[in-house]
C-alpha cells in the first residue's frame, strides 16, 4: 500500500485488498489506523519511518483486522522522497502465520526427539537395576521361612512392575503402525462412546464432521488412543461441573498443507474443543511435554503419547487455549503418496 504524508491511503493493490479483507476505493482517502482494530504498534512504526525518513521493519506482528481475523505479518516500511509522487510511504505486508506455524512444528519435533532419546536412555538405566531388585525378591520369596513374609516380597514385586510399566509409559508408541484404509469418522465415534460411556453420560458430545472426507491409511488403534488422551483431559478438566462439560469434534479437509517441510495435497484437519477452564498460561507452551500437568494426580503422560501418534502418522498437533474454550487440533495426511 501507499501512504501520504498524513498516514492516509493512496493506492491498495490486490494482494493487500485480499489480506485486509477491503477494497482499494473502500480504502482511498481513509486513514491507515482505520484497517486493523490494534493500532497503537501500526501507527508507532509508521509514524516512525516518516519522522526518520529511513526504512522501517517489524518482523511477526500481530494484526486483528476489522472483520475480527487475527494475522501475523512481516511490515517493512520504505519512504519515498519528496517530490516522487503523491505518497510518502510504500508500505509491504507478508503473512507469516503459515511459516510461523511451520517453524512451531519443526521446534515442536526436534524437542520431542531429544526428550525421547533422554528417556530412552534414562528407561535402559531405571530399567536394568528394577530388573535385578524383582528377580531378587523372587529368589528371597522362595527362601522365607515363613509364608506370609511373603506379602513384603510381592510389595517389591509389584511396584518394580509398576515403575517398569510407567517407563514403558513414557517411552510412548514402540511399535510401528499398523496402517489400513479407514474412515476417521468412525475413529472420532468410537471414542465419542467411549467417553460418553465413562461419563455417566453427562457430557455433551456435540458432531460437526465433513461426510465428504475419504477413507486414508492409519492405524486405528493408535489414533483411538491419541484422540482418547486429548478428550480423556477435556473430561478430567471439566470433572468439577461435568454436567457444564461440552465437547465439539470437528472434522474439514485442507489442501495443499504444509506439515514440517512437506507440502501435501490434502489433509485431514480434526479439531478437538471444549468449554473447560483451559489450560493455564504457563503451562500452555511445554503442554506436550512428559511429565508436565496440571492436574492434581495426573502423569502428564497423555498428551505426550498423543503428540508421537500424530507424529508417527506423519501429522501435527496444536493446541490453543483461554478460559471457556481449549482447542487441540490435528493434521493427517491424507494423499495417497503419504500413506
Amino acid at each position: 500500500m501507499a501512504l501520504d504524508a498524513n498516514l492516509r491511503i493512496v493506492a491498495l493493490n490486490a494482494a493487500g485488498q485480499a489480506l485486509l479483507e477491503t477494497s482499494e476505493p473502500r480504502c482511498i482517502g481513509q486513514h491507515a489506523g482505520s484497517l486493523i482494530l490494534r493500532s497503537a504498534q501500526w501507527l508507532e512504526s509508521l509514524k516512525q519511518a516518516l519522522a526518520s525518513n529511513t526504512p522501517h521493519a517489524s518482523r511477526g506482528v500481530s494484526m486483528l483486522l476489522t472483520s475480527g481475523q487475527d494475522v501475523h505479518v512481516d511490515i517493512m516500511i520504505t519512504p519515498v522522497l519528496d517530490g516522487a509522487g503523491p505518497f510518502r510511504l510504500v508500505v509491504e505486508l507478508t503473512v507469516v502465520d503459515r511459516l510461523m506455524k511451520i517453524s512451531r512444528y519443526e521446534n515442536a519435533q526436534h524437542t520431542q526427539e531429544t526428550s525421547r532419546a533422554i528417556i530412552r536412555g534414562l528407561a535402559h538405566e531405571i530399567k536394568n537395576p528394577l530388573g535385578g531388585v524383582r528377580g531378587a525378591a523372587q529368589l528371597l520369596a522362595k527362601e522365607l521361612p515363613n509364608a506370609a513374609l511373603a506379602e513384603y516380597t510381592d510389595i517389591i514385586i509389584r511396584e518394580a512392575d509398576r515403575l517398569r510399566d510407567l517407563v514403558d509409559r513414557l517411552l510412548g508408541p514402540n511399535r510401528q503402525l499398523d496402517a489400513e484404509l479407514l474412515n476417521i469418522h468412525e475413529i472420532m465415534e468410537h471414542v465419542r462412546n467411549l467417553i460418553t460411556a465413562e461419563s455417566g453420560n453427562q457430557v455433551i458430545v456435540k458432531r460437526d464432521y465433513d461426510p465428504s472426507l475419504p477413507e486414508f491409511h492409519c492405524d486405528r488403534a493408535q489414533l483411538i488412543q491419541a484422540v482418547l488422551n486429548i478428550m480423556r483431559n477435556a473430561l478430567q478438566a471439566a470433572a468439577p461441573n461435568l454436567k457444564q462439560c461440552e465437547i465439539t469434534l470437528r472434522s474439514r479437509s485442507q489442501r495443499q498443507f504444509t506439515i514440517g517441510a512437506t507440502l501435501h495435497r490434502l489433509v485431514c484437519r480434526i479439531d478437538i474443543i471444549d468449554n473447560g477452564p483451559g489450560i493455564p498460561a504457563e503451562l500452555l507452551s511445554a503442554v506436550f511435554a512428559p511429565m508436565v500437568t496440571g492436574r492434581v494426580g495426573g502423569t502428564g503422560l497423555g498428551l505426550s503419547i498423543a503428540q508421537s501418534i500424530i507424529y508417527l502418522h506423519g501429522g501435527a498437533l496444536e493446541c490453543d487455549s483461554r478460559p471457556g474454550e481449549t482447542r487441540f487440533t490435528f493434521y493427517l495426511p491424507m494423499d495417497t503418496s503419504n500413506a
